[in-house]
């Protein structure tokens, strides 16, 4: 197993560098791959910016360049259910897009032409393994469901209810269902991990600054013991 690890800022994924062993680093598009083992595992690590064009090239660079085997995109989201508070998190059951809209087209809402599914299924085994890294860092706060994404920065409330009526996601974030997508297409297993820093509202801006480092960490952390369960499975 190889693993390709994408978190979309530098506070996603700087734990996870320096956590690892043997670490070589190249540079492809602008991005830095950092390749080594973590937790004994073959990984690499990379950040790939914010944005669904970011995370599409450094994915698609990962399957092709790096042969990874399986992917997983760490990072934070707003909560777009009730019963998630900031600093849960969520599994990714599937990710669909959010601002992809063809309906008049004939589409259904969220379709990709093209595509033989609306949200892209995660792998189901690396979905339990990502449950129970979950629920060793931070137990009886994890969720698992469908993860929205889209190229905006949700703060609205108006925004956030018709993003819940159109795909009754958990959360909503702005790399997931792009990776998915490349990952679906190229045939790679994947799963997204997502802890929650902000509700996704008209107190996102005041919330999301404070708690987006404890978030992310926490997700790290997740990946972390993520990686050291697929290395002993």
């Amino acid at each position: 197993m190889k693993l390709g690890i994408i978190g979309a800022m530098k506070v996603e994924v700087d734990s996870l560098k320096e956590n690892m062993q043997n670490k070589s680093v190249a540079t492809c598009a602008g991005m830095e791959f950092c390749q080594g083992e973590l937790e004994g595992l073959e990984v690499v690590v990379v950040q790939c910016g914010v944005g669904k064009v970011n995370a599409t090239m450094c994915a698609q660079i990962l399957c092709v360049s790096y042969g990874v085997t399986h992917l997983v995109n760490t990072g934070i989201a707003g909560s777009l259910c009730n019963e998630l508070d900031i600093g849960d998190l969520v599994v990714s059951r599937d990710a669909m897009h959010h601002d992809f809209d063809c309906v008049g087209f004939g589409y259904p809402y969220g379709k990709v032409p093209g595509m033989d599914v609306v949200a892209f299924p995660a792998d189901a085994k690396m979905v339990e393994y990502a449950v129970s890294a979950a629920e060793a860092v931070n137990p009886g706060h994890c969720r698992v469901g469908r993860i929205a994404t889209g190229d905006q920065f949700i703060c609205d409330k108006a925004q956030k209810d018709a993003i819940i009526a159109n795909t009754q996601a958990l959360c909503t974030e702005m790399e997931g269902a792009a990776i998915a997508q490349t990952a679906y297409r190229n045939g790679v297993p994947f799963v997204i991990l997502r802890a929650i820093s902000d509700k996704a509202d008209n107190s996102a801006e005041m919330d999301y600054p404070t708690f987006e480092a404890i978030a992310a960490e926490r997700c790290a952390k997740v990946v972390q013991t993520l990686a050291k369960k697929l290395k002993n499975a």
